[in-house]
């Protein structure tokens, strides 16, 4: 039996040196943009670092990976300054030379939507390299949340690194246990390109680089598709929007049994899978196991889950800066719930620093054992996922939970067997929450909840419910009563599957919560 060896201990101080040799000082900070242009690319520093070490990248010391990535971060903020705009936005925030350490980098002042709008849409005034020295893809976004379209450049150069390391990582951390054998082996995405909505192109190339596998592009696919698809010999793993990866226990239903049995994974986007939906397709397809891979199209692999038993989030080493952080932008401890932020580390010519997505994410412990080593965390709901009852305001993902619980403690209806979707309607108005859910039994489960709570128990279990979905600080602000004084109704309303009722965005997501006037 061999053992495998652990690496030597690096302390700080020499992986702050290895840092600084693998960018020495004129990589560091660039004089112009001529300079920017010629830099060697940050991939090209993943593998002499691995080299200098004698070990896969993401499985050296944390020590080493913390040392790198900070002066990689240091040398993005020097690129930076040479922009008008960005050195006026860094200056705006005290910041007129790179930030010494990770304490000091949490200074840099975060961007969101507006910021990516104004810095790389019409004259692109953010790019550090300008357009038209060329090598650049413009990447799209419908604005599924937002609804205004958001575009961003990137390096076809960097842009097709962060598909090779992504895919390097995919194919040795998640997937390779799951497609095994010598044969043939799939690997297929129903995301889709249109209206330059452009996800399925960046995923797309993070998919087609697992080593190994073959790649198959698909785009929405109807029922003799995927069964067309899942005809080829081998095992087969699909990645597509959580709403795409729901609907596969129906477009099933005719396959032959060899052919269920060769699905292995499904691989759902950003969001959550509703219960039911992964009973049913594990009911549809026996061997599948179903884990998130978190992405947004301004970071093509954000978060991936490696195994089923733990519903944590993997980030890639040295693929992109993620950071959890509170309302002032500074981290919160493991445990805590914030905000997520990423910055692109392979991002020479158009960096984007601190950019938040919109989604909230609970800090999780690192992965540090022998082998991988790397950052964790979870999804905790989208930033707008939030109930605003007057003053207050509460966690809908939170609130769903409880509910769903108080539900099953009183009544015979559980919402996660129940439900295909579920959405929040706030009529702030008129003062009335209603939790609107899709299900196969409209008038069944609606005789079953009038009948167990009575006229005012829907009323009361709201009441319950949300004093347990604010957060950790704010346990005290609200009880029962309190709530009730605001004057607000309480309601839940069973709908008929793809109901009108339920509002979904061009892309078919449902949004957990809608606020109406």
């Amino acid at each position: 039996m061999t053992t495998v060896s652990p690496l030597p201990r690096i302390s700080t101080d020499e992986a702050t040196a290895l840092a600084m040799r693998l960018i020495p000082d004129w990589e560091w900070n660039p004089q112009s943009v001529g300079a920017v242009r010629a830099l060697p690319t940050f991939a090209g520093k993943l593998v002499e670092c691995a080299h200098a070490c004698q070990a896969p990248y993401g499985e050296l010391p944390h020590t080493v990976q913390d040392a790198l990535v900070l002066r990689r971060l240091q040398q993005l903020v020097n690129v930076s300054r040479l922009n008008p705009l960005w050195r006026e936005r860094l200056a705006g925030a005290g910041i007129t030379e790179a930030p010494d350490s990770y304490k000091n980098w949490q200074s840099v002042p975060l961007s969101d939507k507006d910021v990516q709008r104004d810095f790389f849409m019409e004259e692109r005034p953010g790019m550090v390299v300008p357009l038209h020295h060329g090598g650049f893809e413009v990447v799209a976004s419908g604005g599924t949340s937002g609804g205004r379209p958001l575009e961003v450049v990137y390096s076809l150069r960097e842009l097709e690194d962060t598909y090779r390391i992504a895919g390097d990582f995919m194919g040795t951390h998640q997937l390779g246990k799951y497609l095994p054998g010598v044969g043939p082996k799939w690997l297929m995405t129903t995301l889709a390109d249109y209206q330059m909505w452009s996800s399925g192109t960046m995923v797309g190339g993070v998919l087609s680089h697992v080593p190994g596998i073959n790649y198959i592009g698909a785009g929405p696919v109807t029922a003799p598709v995927l069964e067309h698809m899942f005809s080829y010999p081998g095992p087969k793993a699909l990645m597509g929007i959580t709403a795409g990866i729901a609907i596969l226990s129906d477009l099933g239903a005719g396959m032959s049994q060899e052919a269920k049995e060769s699905f292995r994974v499904a691989l759902y986007g950003s969001g959550v899978l509703a219960q039911r939906k992964r009973v049913e397709l594990r009911a549809m397809y026996p061997n599948l196991s179903i884990l998130s891979y978190f992405a947004a199209t301004q970071a093509e692999t954000i978060g991936l889950q490696l195994t089923e038993e733990s519903p944590y989030l993997a980030s890639v080493p040295g693929l992109h800066f993620i950071e959890i952080v509170d309302q002032d932008g500074r981290w919160v401890a493991e445990g805590e719930e914030g905000e997520l932020v990423v910055t692109r580390l392979h991002a020479h010519e158009t960096p984007l620093l601190r950019l938040k997505l919109g989604d909230r994410m609970i800090r999780r412990p690192r992965i540090d054992g022998p082998g991988l080593k790397t950052q964790q965390f979870e999804f905790a709901g989208r930033t707008g996922d939030v109930l605003h009852l007057n003053d207050s305001q509460y966690s809908a993902a939170k609130a769903y939970e409880s509910l769903r619980d108080e539900l099953r403690a009183n009544t015979s209806v559980d919402l996660d067997v129940a439900a295909h979707e579920v959405q929040f309607v706030n009529y702030r108005e008129g003062k009335t929450l209603v939790l609107v859910a899709s299900v196969d039994d409209v008038p069944g489960l609606t005789y079953s909840l009038d009948t167990a709570l009575g006229p005012y128990g829907v009323q009361r279990t709201f009441l319950n419910s949300l004093p347990r979905s604010l957060s950790l600080f704010n346990h005290g602000e609200a009880n029962p009563a309190s709530i009730e004084k605001t004057g607000y109704q309480f309601q839940i309303k069973f709908v008929h599957r793809m109901s009108a009722e339920i509002e979904r965005t061009d892309v078919g997501k449902v949004p957990l919560v809608r606020d109406r006037g």
